[in-house]
């Protein structure tokens, strides 16, 4: 042992007799052990040395049971021994594979079950129990932390012992034998403890220990059943004496034929020669007849497997193995048990289980602790249906809401369970606990089902209907028979399994027979599959019948004047708000179904439909303006009718086929739900699968070990196969047929009537369909399917009948002699070009792949993958590269070359592929040179530039400014992803182009209505976000001046008070009347300055935000008229120089005026509070701490307790005072405020006096 720890424990103390004497410096020692503890190695070589001291039975314990009114020592022992009962599995993180490592791991093991059998006294659990209960009376407000620390680790230790496994070795108990748990467990009920357990689980103010309470149980009943709890202090029914009394006749009949075959083997007199006999027909290792050389009487057992090695399993193949059976207490401890769990029911399961339950579900517990939750449920139900059945003690558990719990939880661990494959054992233990959990559900309701009470039986059928409706409770039996692995799952797993089906599926038929029909649940796979051949849509139709249909269509509108019946515009329905399907999605169907209206020459409902969904999608226009005209209602019905819309693709619905000639084409599952009526017969025929028989058959293999109930329902599920279903020809199979042989020759076979009966009738059936067909033999060799159990009774189909059309050698020669001639080809798609030169053109895509893998051209149908479309043009010839470069010359002085050269190219290609293409022949050297062009003088294309502040705040009231004609430009820039221009044949939904009368005539009132709004808002305080708002403005058209490419500027608030007053009606109103328009779909967020407001136009409406009734009428005077293109380049210039000297005089006036509002808003506030030394404006650098309790439900927890006092001293310094002088000029007026900006609101403001100083 380490000097260092042998000398702290004997500063601990001395045991005399039954006293302990501690030293002077007993707590300091524990504490160093505690530090000890928490720098031991990975070996644990601290708690191994200090579980060979035997601290905890020599110390610890009689410390905390002679000095617990020494309330420090007290709390230092429990905490030290929490850290050294804690089990090994914690310590070592798992069950350690490396021989070193696991011998570490059962010497702590040993500790422990030595520290088990010192806990085993009343006299320690006394104390525990009565520093609990004074711990406990404590009020909430009283308790302090270090109370709950207490309790928790009171808690934590009781709950370490119980964890304590037996030791097999040295404790060989028999059945109603006190074990060492059993005595700890008698403790525990003389000392109170089990009281207080009671107690914490059903007290409201104790919830936060719900999770520990629960521990505790669990581990307490761990060596118990339901069964054997119930019938604990109570005679035997005359029930159980006839099952006792049936088990021991049929072993004895059993023992009477044995000994009865024994005595026919042995001869009547002993034979003193041996003797060799020749076995004819049974051939040796080679070609002559077996030579047998031992007495006859053994004749019968004579195998050729005697004598041979037996073959080692490999370790993943060996089947799993059960956990150790439960084994039954002492009398006085069931007795005890029992009347536990009787209280718990009554008085602790409801809450208890809902207070876990909210914890799972909020994920306030630790990994896996489900499990116990799992584990209560089964237990507690269990002992409820066996001790006098009452539904209202179980009635948390009984809920829709617990099957969807269970039934998720195993499809988890199966999950895990594959995924997982070191800690597949532990994920089986996990399943099989859920499915023990859900089986007891079934037998809670099967038993709610006979209560005399009808309100019961009613809840039963609700619950009933509610999980055969739905698909995902009714299959997931046959899911986990068809997942079955033995190599993971034990034959325990199995049994429960087995039996839970039977008892689904009898409760399923009874439900069934009760009514003339049940409707369920039913869900279909649609998968969208990407056809090459799409059909003809109804746009493709020629000109003239398009043109024609058009006609038609605009004289039936004009003929009615553009107006709709009532009824006609009350029918129509363009959104669906119940409906699955995105509104973004709906609006292209609803443009879509305008289309189709068109093309079926159904004017009015067209126009109905345009109408309605301009209603329901105003944002953007693109079903036109809220004030449109009926011109140009026709206008947009004209283009929508001409646009190419993208159609969905038509749906095929498909099935799994079981042979698996499956392509891996590119698939997208839609799951549709729908109702339909359910046949039993259709359900059960399911489960005529080989991999659903194959477990039950596994399991009746032992029918020796099981129990009659459990081969019950094994025959059961059998004869509904081969009775019920008539596929008798499903146990056609050698292994069963030995199976049955066994049964029929077993000497005990009394005992088995059930199975002997059954036995005899499959194999009845047998010799007649063999009597019939001469193969049936050779059938017994393989596992069959349904088609091959029907062409087994039936008959076999002839060659070529309903199977796949074959190839002939011409075919199969003609195909690999194309294949192997396109097998260099650059062909985008050679399955394709093949098919087209097929002589047989009927050959789909998946009969040519499947062959083709069959002649082994190739390994697998991956590698002939359908390509995407878009990507079949790939390389240039030079002749296409030769018309690129003519088409460039004869483009690259137009306003869209990019667009004139894809409308003339002969092969149609993407613009990324275009551009890509100029960019390598070194045509253009950048991406820009190829964006479309604007005439900054023509009238026509830049509408805006040269109007006057007149004109441009006329038009800004008339709404946000049109961005539709500029979009182009947009799209051009955003095609540098070749993936989303790759899909050639799915084109945007165009959105027609919003027509608007542009009126510039208006002048006074605008500005006033500008003018009365800027007022408005500098009265509720608002003069920051003007300010910030003008300076955007400025800093854009200053932007705007230098770039002639101009682009939407979103206004991006950082600072708080402009976020607030983005949600100010009045502040959006002014935003709307500048022209600013907001976001227009879901993927924008903030407000923009639209592209095609040119410089002049931001500068003027600037000048329009300064704070007076002249600002404005100045600006323009200064300005003067700046739209004639045609004057001298020195005029432009002094003009340029001349409106930028404006412009700084228009920020230095607005800076002036909200530093002058800022001042005075300063001094009311100090006046108010003279002991504040903040501004308004810096709220935003306060921080607010509100503390929050949080009662955390973890039991291995660490406190951090943390001192606010720095932060709070942090938080005084770093407030920011600042004393804004307004004498200065406008110069250092402008630094200052440029200063303060880029300090609290991140953004970098361009100051031309500074760059020109």
């Amino acid at each position: 042992m380490n000097c260092e720890l042998l000398a702290t424990c004997s500063a601990l103390g001395y045991l005399e007799g039954d006293s302990y004497h501690k030293e002077t410096d007993c707590l300091e020692s524990v504490k160093d052990l505690i530090r000890y503890l928490r720098h031991e190695d990975d070996t644990r070589d601290v708690r191994q040395q200090l579980g060979d001291s035997q601290i905890v039975q020599n110390d610890l314990l009689p410390i905390i049971v002679q000095y617990r009114q020494d309330k420090a020592l007290f709390d230092a022992c429990i905490r030290l021994m929490v850290n050294l009962t804690q089990p090994a599995v914690l310590c070592f993180g798992k069950i350690p594979d490396d021989p070193v490592f696991r011998h570490h791991f059962m010497q702590v093991t040993s500790h422990l079950q030595a520290y088990k059998e010192a806990f085993a006294s009343e006299k320690v659990f006394g104390i525990l129990s009565e520093t609990l209960y004074n711990l406990l009376q404590l009020d909430w407000e009283q308790r302090q932390e270090e109370d709950n620390l207490l309790i928790e680790r009171i808690l934590l230790l009781v709950r370490n012992m119980l964890h304590v496994p037996a030791n097999p070795c040295e404790e060989k108990k028999v059945d109603d034998d006190a074990s060492i748990h059993d005595r700890v467990l008698w403790a525990i009920h003389m000392s109170g403890f089990d009281d207080l357990v009671k107690f914490l689980a059903s007290a409201q103010s104790e919830q936060q220990w719900s999770m520990h309470m629960l521990e505790i149980i669990s581990l307490m009943f761990r060596d118990q059943t339901p069964e054997a709890l119930v019938s604990a202090g109570h005679a035997r029914s005359a029930v159980e004496k006839q099952r006792d009394s049936q088990e021991l006749e049929a072993l004895r009949q059993k023992e009477h034929a044995e000994k009865r075959s024994r005595t026919l083997q042995r001869g009547t007199r002993h034979s003193h020669f041996g003797g060799s006999f020749v076995v004819q027909g049974l051939r040796a290792i080679g070609e002559k007849d077996v030579i047998y050389h031992r007495n006859l009487n053994n004749f019968k057992n004579y195998t050729h497997d005697q004598g041979k090695a037996v073959r080692r399993v490999p370790k993943r193949n060996r089947q799993a193995h059960d956990l150790k059976e439960k084994r039954r207490s002492a009398l006085n401890v069931r007795l005890f048990l029992r009347e536990f769990c009787v209280d718990f029911l009554e008085n602790c399961y409801n809450r208890l289980m809902y207070l876990v339950k909210e914890s799972l579900i909020r994920e306030q517990t630790q990994q896996h602790d489900e499990t116990y939750y799992l584990w209560a449920l089964s237990f507690f139900m269990a002992f409820n249906r066996g001790n006098g059945f009452r539904a209202d003690l179980v009635s948390e558990t009984m809920s829709i809401r617990t099957f969807y719990f269970i039934e998720r939880n195993v499809t988890n661990y199966y999950e895990m369970l594959l995924t997982d494959r070191k800690e597949a054992t532990s994920w089986s233990r996990r399943m099989h606990l859920a499915l023990k959990a859900y089986q007891e559900l079934l037998l809670t309701v099967n038993e709610m089902d006979r209560s005399p009470d009808e309100g019961i039986r009613q809840s039963s059928n609700v619950i009933k209907s509610n999980i055969f409706y739905l698909m995902e409770y009714r299959e997931i039996f046959l899911t986990l028979l068809r997942k079955y692995d033995e190599t993971k799952q034990p034959q325990s797993y199995l049994r429960d399994l087995v039996e839970s089906t039977h008892l689904f599926l009898r409760m399923l038929e009874r439900f069934c027979k009760g009514r003339k029909n049940l409707i369920v649940q039913k869900k279909k796979v649609r998968r969208k599959k990407s056809q090459g051949k799409e059909k003809q849509s109804a746009q493709e139709s020629s000109p003239e019948v398009l043109a024609e249909t058009w006609k038609i269509v605009e004289e039936e509108l004009r003929a009615t004047g553009f107006q709709l019946s009532a009824s006609l515009t009350e029918s129509i329905v363009p959104f669906d708000a119940a409906s699955e399907t995105p509104p973004e999605e709906q609006r292209t169907e609803a443009m879509i179904r305008v289309q189709d209206a068109l093309l079926a020459r159904l004017g009015p409902e067209a126009l109905a439909l345009l109408r309605a969904a301009r209603e329901v999608w105003p944002d953007g226009d693109v079903f036109g303006s809220s004030d449109v005209e009926p011109e140009e209602e026709l206008d947009l019905l004209k283009q929508i009718f001409h646009a190419n819309l993208p159609r969905p693709s038509p749906e095929t619905v498909t099935e799994d086929d079981d042979d698996g000639a499956e392509l891996d084409e590119e698939e997208l599952e839609l799951v549709q739900l729908s109702e339909k009526e359910f046949n039993f017969l259709d359900f059960i025929k399911r489960f005529a699968n080989p991999s659903i028989v194959r477990p039950y058959l596994l399991l009746l293999k032992s029918y020796t070990k099981n129990t009659p109930h459990t081969n019950h329902c094994i025959v059961r599920m059998l004869h509904r196969l081969a009775v019920d279903l008539k596929m008798d020809a499903l146990l056609f199979q050698m292994s069963v047929f030995h199976l049955f042989n066994k049964i029929l020759n077993d000497p005990a076979a009394a005992a088995y009537k059930e199975l002997v009966t059954f036995a005899k009738y499959v194999l009845s059936r047998f010799f007649g369909v063999a009597a019939q067909n001469n193969k049936a033999y050779v059938e017994l060799l393989f596992w069959k399917n349904v088609g091959a159990v029907r062409e087994m009774t039936e008959g076999y189909t002839k060659d070529g009948e309903g199977k796949k059309p074959s190839w002939t050698e011409e075919e199969e020669e003609e195909l690999r002699r194309l294949y192997m001639e396109h097998l260099d080809s650059e062909v985008p798609d050679i399955v394709e070009t093949v098919i087209q030169l097929l002589s047989n053109s009927s050959r789909t895509r998946r009969q040519v792949v499947t062959q083709l893998v069959h002649m082994g051209l190739v390994d697998n149908a991956k590698e002939l993958k359908k390509p995407k479309k878009g990507t079949q043009i790939v390389l240039w010839t030079e002749e296409q590269e030769l018309e690129l470069e003519m088409l460039f010359e004869e483009y690259k002085d137009s306003d869209d070359v990019l667009g004139n050269i894809m409308k003339k190219l002969t092969a149609k290609r993407s613009r990324a592929r275009i551009v890509d293409k100029l960019l390598s022949m070194g045509l253009v050297s950048e991406r820009r040179e190829l964006y479309k062009k604007r005439s900054r003088g023509a009238h026509k294309q830049s509408p805006r530039k040269g109007m006057t502040e007149e004109e441009f705040l006329a038009e800004l009231t008339q709404g946000p400014p049109d961005d539709s004609l500029d979009q182009g430009d947009e799209d051009e820039r955003d095609e540098e992803s070749e993936d989303s221009e790759e899909d050639g044949n799915k084109r945007e939904i165009p959105q027609p182009v919003r027509k608007r009368t542009q009126d510039f005539n208006l002048t006074a009132e605008h500005r006033a209505d500008i003018s009365n709004l800027v007022n408005a808002l500098q009265q509720e305080g608002l003069s920051g976000p003007l300010l910030w708002l003008q300076i955007c403005l400025n800093q854009t058209a200053i932007h705007r001046e230098e770039d002639d490419l101009f682009q939407p500027v979103p206004l991006v608030p950082f600072a708080e008070a402009n976020e607030d007053a983005m949600d100010n009606k009045n502040f959006l109103k002014l935003l709307r009347k500048l022209g600013i328009r907001p976001p227009e779909n879901e993927q924008e967020t903030f407000w923009r300055i639209p592209e095609n407001i040119s410089s002049s136009q931001l500068q003027s409406a600037a000048a329009a935000l300064t704070p007076g009734e002249d600002g404005p009428e100045n600006y323009e005077e200064q300005q003067g008229p700046s739209n004639s293109t045609e004057e001298p380049r020195e005029q432009a210039e002094e003009e340029e120089e001349h409106d930028e000297e404006v412009l700084s005089e228009q920020r230095a006036q607005a800076l002036r005026a909200l530093l002058l509002a800022r001042n005075r808003k300063c001094h009311t506030a100090v006046d108010a509070d003279p002991m504040s030394g903040a501004t308004p404006g810096d709220k935003t650098n306060g921080v607010i701490e509100r503390p929050q309790e949080k009662i955390s439900t973890k039991r291995s927890r660490s406190r951090v307790l943390d001192d606010d006092n720095d932060e709070e001293e942090k938080e005084n310094d770093s407030t920011i005072t600042m004393d804004v002088d307004t004498s200065k000029d406008a110069d250092s007026d402008t630094e200052d405020f440029s200063a303060r900006v880029k300090q609290r609101r991140k953004m970098v403001l361009i100051d031309d006096e500074e760059d020109e100083d």
